[in-house]
């Protein structure tokens, strides 16, 4: 899993037994969240710890369900968002234990993604299975928990759902998949054309320096200034103002886009 820092985690039995060193060394997400304030393999190890403690991550313990909100506009709460509103009626997100996962219940896919980073690869744990299955999700690869989103969204197609939402790391993907609402997530570093963005209906920004620059001309709407998520579509744009209508003391404004605050992920990659 790549986790804060954009650093690769390898957890086996519950352990952290290997992490790579983080490519970014502030997050004002984490600050905020775990007051960490600059991003070591140390504290990455930490993280990693903490979340299979408290949530259960890769291991048979692992929190399938949840409303607690991480991130104000987070890609669970936004999603979780969209389903409760009836924008959609399903979402394709990638899980720990599960691999892709089709659900239209909003509390597993805040309880699946919103603990959870970069997936890489993850292997399949049959009582977390169990507990999502029992929940109302559907677990598209249940003996090696594979990670295919195109395909999730091809199964959820034929589950007879019509307004679908769906996770993609990359524009590849999101041409290939016949989804309402595609979300661009874990973006640092990306090298994208201004054709790749327009792939997307939402796109979190990361600490991407291309994504900021490419988005002045592309974002209909945004929310957050220090790891902003830019709508690129007029869904996305409604996608966003719906999760918008659930938070309290919000201000909304008209501006030029990306408006970013002084507070910014360090560095820019």
């Amino acid at each position: 899993m790549e986790m804060l820092g954009r650093a690769r985690v390898v957890v086996e039995d519950g352990k952290v037994i290997d992490a790579s060193e983080p490519i970014i060394s502030y997050c004002p997400l984490f600050e905020k969240l775990h007051n960490i304030k600059r991003i070591t393999k140390i504290e990455v190890i930490k993280n990693a710890e903490y979340r299979i403690k408290n949530f259960g991550l890769f291991t048979k313990n692992r929190i399938v369900e949840d409303e607690r909100i991480y991130a104000t506009f987070g890609a669970s709460e936004i999603l979780s968002c969209c389903l409760r509103k009836k924008i959609l009626d399903a979402v394709v997100i990638a899980s720990d234990c599960a691999g892709t996962v089709v659900t239209s219940n909003p509390k597993i896919v805040q309880g699946l993604g919103g603990r959870l980073s970069g997936l890489i690869k993850t292997s399949p744990i049959e009582e977390v299975i169990e507990r999502i299955e029992r929940a109302g999700g559907f677990v598209i690869d249940k003996k090696f928990a594979s990670i295919d989103q195109v395909k999730g969204v091809e199964v959820a197609r034929k589950m007879g759902f019509e307004r679908i939402g769906v996770t993609l790391l990359n524009p590849e993907d999101a041409k290939r998949c016949d989804a309402t609402l595609k979300f661009a997530v874990h973006t640092t570093g990306v090298n994208w054309s201004a054709e790749d963005l327009k792939e997307f209906d939402l796109v979190t920004l990361c600490a991407s320096k291309r994504l900021r620059e490419l988005s002045k001309d592309l974002a209909k709407a945004q929310a957050g200034e220090s790891i902003p998520v830019v709508a690129i579509s007029k869904i996305g744009k409604e996608a966003l103002l719906e999760r918008a209508k659930e938070i309290d003391k919000i201000l909304i404004s008209s501006t030029n886009l990306p408006k970013l605050g002084k507070n910014q992920p360090e560095p820019l990659v």
